[in-house]
């Protein structure tokens, strides 16, 4: 059996090796991309699309695929499942280019495969919701898994922007304790997050959706009194940090961690005012993975691993066209 075909990952590493840029660029490309996938998963819940396609894997008891019968929201539903794939392939960029890069990088390698599963879990657990008819658990478990695909990718894209040594603190224990008690309460407020969804209006279908058994306006006060302890202590850390005059890039994440809960605030006591218009909710939707990736990068500043690597000779232009003639024979 031909090499490529036992092991394509070291046969593509042999041909090429991509550049640090390159690497960082897959890692990124990766985060955007599961980002993206929470939006239009919103999306799909906000325009009522969650049936659109009422069964899995495949669309309808008849297609693969959405058809014209099934009108904009099986459009739009199978749209977002096509979306797994986009991520999947952006999940393999990265997991080609660690594997290629030089030296090797296994811990890269291993956070991208990590990606991979959560992606395939996520998948199972989307068809799942759907099967279940958009039991608010389920629907809540998806969210979770794709916040958790989301923890992969931006750990993957800190890492390929620092070395392999030894984690060294950069600042002492307490305040690393104070940060890990943040990204804990952060952790909460998402949840709770799922929880004022999963009570509220936007069932995600047009027919008579199970709700979770909890009173919205109770459940909205929780949620709002997580968001100001958040508030609260990125305020009382910042502080802290520049009291202890901690690195620069320390203080930098905290700060941006606030900006982005202050702008995620503003919209959601706005969609709160307004009675939960969809726009808004998927705004801040958004929001909440921009909070989530804020608060890993202020956790991830709390310490450092060097530069990286230097990579080998050759670089992904001059091993492009090697590559490309390999594949070919």
């Amino acid at each position: 059996m031909p090499k490529a075909v036992r092991n394509p990952l070291a046969f593509i590493a042999e041909r090429w090796t991509p550049r640090p840029e390159t690497v960082r660029r897959a890692a990124l490309a990766a985060l955007v991309m599961s980002v993206v996938i929470v939006v239009t998963g919103g999306a799909v819940r906000l325009t009522g699309s969650g049936l659109g396609c009422d069964t899995w894997p495949k669309c309808s008891d008849d297609s693969l695929v959405a058809t014209s019968e099934m009108g904009v929201h099986g459009l739009i539903e199978f749209a977002n499942r096509m979306m797994a794939y986009v991520v999947s392939a952006a999940v393999g960029w990265v997991i080609v280019a660690s594997r290629a890069a030089k030296p090797h990088r296994r811990g890269l390698t291993r956070l991208g495969w990590a990606q991979f599963w959560v992606v395939m879990s996520n998948g199972v657990i989307g068809g799942i919701t759907v099967l279940t008819e958009l039991n608010p658990y389920i629907v809540a478990a998806h969210f979770l898994a794709a916040t958790a695909l989301i923890t992969a990718a931006t750990v993957t894209w800190q890492r390929a922007r620092e070395g392999d040594a030894e984690p060294r603190p950069l600042v002492g224990v307490p305040v690393r304790r104070a940060v890990w008690g943040l990204t804990a309460l952060v952790g909460a407020l998402l949840v709770a997050g799922t929880a004022v969804t999963g009570s509220g209006k936007h069932a995600g279908d047009n027919s008579d959706i199970e709700r979770m058994p909890f009173d919205w306006e109770w459940v909205t006060r929780v949620h709002s009194g997580l968001a100001w302890a958040v508030v609260l202590g990125t305020v009382a850390l910042w502080i802290v940090l520049r009291l202890v005059d901690a690195p620069q890039v320390v203080r930098d994440r905290a700060r941006d961690l606030f900006v982005v809960l202050m702008a995620q605030g503003v919209i959601g006591y706005t969609q709160y005012a307004l009675d939960e218009p969809e726009v808004l909710v998927g705004i801040h939707l958004l929001g909440s993975s921009l909070v989530w990736i804020a608060t890993l990068r202020f956790l991830l500043a709390t310490r450092e691993r060097g530069q990286v690597p230097a990579a080998a000779s050759g670089d992904d232009r001059e091993d492009a066209a090697p590559l490309a003639t390999a594949t070919t024979v």
